[in-house]
């Protein structure tokens, strides 16, 4: 494989198998959902990687991590602290599945935020780069959202086939009013931005026709519309990381093609902010590649729970919620760190 050819970058070699992946096992990072202090806080603090993988972050973002992620309970989310957070417990959930499970993935993958956690997990990146790009990113949309589509949300909603979907599309083309899928989550579950005044008239429509409301997030994601978003941060964030090959091969949340470059993975990476992510396109990749059992490691909400993955595969979970329940464990520290630091 070669940087110089793109297409073979993103997708592996050409016929059979895509990148030689035995059949088995899939490490899956799940998306980002609320996971406030409170649920993992502990798992954060007792955790010989987490609290590791805690302390080596601070000294990237020049504060300390778990403090600060205690401090702004309730002032968002999705803030900073709050996604490398996420980004850490990740981790700490995966060595945690490997060390007590004996779990050993043949293939990873991570929906969304996911991708996140599946860079540094994969080596493509260092941690220390996989906190930068976290923690940067995180700044760009904080500063672009607060002027950018500030009318503009994302809506999840279930129990919505697509033949229901195009419908309430159709109504939106005869209204004259924006709208995108951002999120393919299940084949009735999807997750669409549109203008906020656009849930007046969508959100009994929605409910006309079966479907189910759950959440209305801002900022939104996923969209084509974030262009320049995606070209700031991948030039204020991305000109200052240094990619890799991933060790495992890689299966891309936009459309379940296998990567098995730094540059497909950095490019995955970069097209999340303006490409829908299709999780029913990576449980088919994962099909199709022989994968029968995936481990979700990481607080999940959403993609280890839905019918089209649990009717795939033996999902395996791996939270810190699962981590903290009484069990005989070894001291571990992370890889490749060497002994604990103290706090």
């Amino acid at each position: 494989m070669s940087a110089e050819n793109p297409a073979e970058d993103r997708t592996g070699t050409a016929g059979g198998d895509p990148a030689g992946i035995r059949p088995g096992k899939a490490l899956v990072f799940p998306g980002m959902s609320a996971s406030p202090f409170t649920e993992v806080g502990k798992f954060m603090l007792v955790d010989p990687v987490a609290r590791e993988l805690a302390d080596r972050a601070g000294e990237v973002l020049g504060y300390h991590l778990v403090d600060r992620f205690r401090d702004e309970e309730g002032a968002g989310d999705y803030s900073e602290a709050a996604q490398v957070a996420f980004l850490v417990n990740c981790l700490a959930s995966a060595r945690w599945a490997a060390d007590n499970l004996g779990f050993t993935p043949d293939v990873c993958t991570g929906p969304s935020f996911g991708e996140k956690a599946l860079a540094a997990h994969t080596g493509a990146l260092s941690f220390e780069d996989a906190v930068r790009m976290t923690a940067g990113g995180a700044r760009c949309m904080e500063d672009y959202f607060r002027t950018a589509h500030q009318d503009v949300v994302t809506h999840s909603f279930l129990r919505t086939p697509a033949e229901r979907l195009a419908e309430l599309f159709a109504e939106f083309e005869s209204r004259g009013e924006f709208h995108e899928v951002s999120c393919h989550v299940d084949h009735d579950f999807h997750m669409v931005s549109m203008n906020e005044s656009s849930l007046e008239w969508f959100l009994p429509a929605l409910r006309a026709g079966g479907g189910m409301s759950l959440y209305t997030m801002r900022p939104p994601v996923h969209c084509t519309a974030f262009g320049p978003l995606r070209a700031r941060v991948e030039e204020e964030v991305f000109a200052g990381l240094t990619f890799h090959d991933p060790r495992l091969p890689v299966v891309a949340d936009q459309d379940g093609s296998v990567l098995i470059t730094a540059e497909g993975v950095r490019t995955m990476l970069l097209d999340s902010f303006v490409t829908p992510m299709n999780w029913p396109s990576v449980v088919a990749s994962l099909k199709g590649l022989g994968v029968r059992t995936v481990c979700v490691a990481g607080p999940d909400a959403l993609f280890g729970r839905v019918p089209v993955t649990r009717d795939a595969f033996e999902v395996v979970p791996a939270s810190p919620a699962v981590a903290m329940r009484p069990r005989s464990r070894p001291r571990r520290t992370a890889a490749g760190a060497g002994p604990a630091r103290r706090a």
